[in-house]
């Protein structure tokens, strides 16, 4: 492994049939790009120089088509099936199951084409270029059981349209994680209201606490927790099967817990945009105007 060795994990696999046959995103640049082309972009620029996306088996061709051509000469491109009986032994896929296990199953999938250091996103999420320059700094000094979390000042990611799910993270004077809270946060006449999803009581959130937007950077030592807690995960949610999920936060907080990992939460300034509702579209679609006016994309991002 090369230490500069650095790749992008693109969590695309609950893409459905909402972009012409894949329509989970919209274009949202002058010439039909993606917010998924803009974290490629910025990726590149930060030093990534290997992309994997998790996806469908059954959205392959179209995936390759509408979004990898773009892609696949600028940067070592490749895909991962995320498939339901991939799976522990002795455990078999439920009947009523329709959804994938979960994004910690996800990057799991992944474990036999990455080798290096290796940050995760979302396909949809627009995580800003200083997020992806801090992130990438820390992966190529990092050791093998140091991961990191970018941090975004929770009003930096509120959409005036509705709630959206954010990871509250609570972090010690090094700025080390020691809890995320997975929440649905919403801001009304200026106060800020997160409602875990555990069902515990709603709280209240300071405009800059951090918030993970499962921009989340990991060395390949993360494989062999994902491998050896899932069978746990599953046996703890048996009664559950159809529905449950294996998510890497709950994972991470776990790990961590048991002191076998540390997790930097690095603050950025960068803004998140995201199509959460559809109303959100317009302010993306200006959003981005305005950095290709203040130069920080060109018109035509992938000439």
């Amino acid at each position: 492994m090369e230490k500069e060795d650095l790749t992008l994990l693109i969590l695309a696999g609950g893409m459905g049939s909402r972009y012409g046959g894949l329509k989970q995103i919209e274009p949202v640049g002058p010439n039909k790009e993606f917010i998924i082309d803009y974290s490629i972009y910025d990726a590149i620029k930060a030093g990534f120089n290997k992309v994997v996306f998790i996806i469908k088996k059954e959205n392959y061709d179209i995936f390759k088509e509408t979004i990898g051509k773009r892609v696949e000469d600028k940067i070592k491109t490749e895909y991962v099936f995320q498939e339901l009986d991939n799976l522990p032994e002795n455990y078999t896929v439920p009947e009523e199951r329709q959804k994938p296990w979960g994004t910690a199953h996800a990057i799991g999938c992944a474990s036999n084409i990455i080798n290096e250091p290796f940050m995760i996103i979302n396909a949809d999420d627009f995580y800003g270029s200083d997020a992806y320059k801090k992130m990438s700094e820390f992966l190529k000094n990092t050791k093998d059981n140091n991961y990191c979390i970018a941090g975004y000042q929770i009003n930096n990611t509120l959409t005036n349209n509705g709630e959206v799910k954010r990871g509250v993270c609570k972090i010690d004077e090094n700025f080390y994680l020691k809890e995320i809270i997975e929440s649905n946060v919403k801001e009304e006449n200026g106060i800020i209201t997160a409602k875990p999803l555990n069902g515990n009581p709603s709280f209240t959130l300071k405009e800059d606490v951090l918030v993970s937007m499962n921009m989340i950077g990991f060395t390949p030592s993360i494989f062999k927790y994902i491998k050896d807690n899932f069978p746990l995960f599953l046996e703890a949610n048996k009664k559950d099967l159809s529905t449950c999920e294996y998510l890497i936060p709950d994972l991470l907080e776990k790990i961590t817990d048991q002191k076998l990992v540390t997790t930097k939460v690095i603050m950025t300034s960068s803004k998140w945009e995201g199509i959460t509702y559809k109303e959100d579209l317009k302010d993306v679609i200006d959003s981005i105007n305005k950095r290709i006016e203040s130069g920080e994309y060109p018109q035509k991002l992938w000439e």
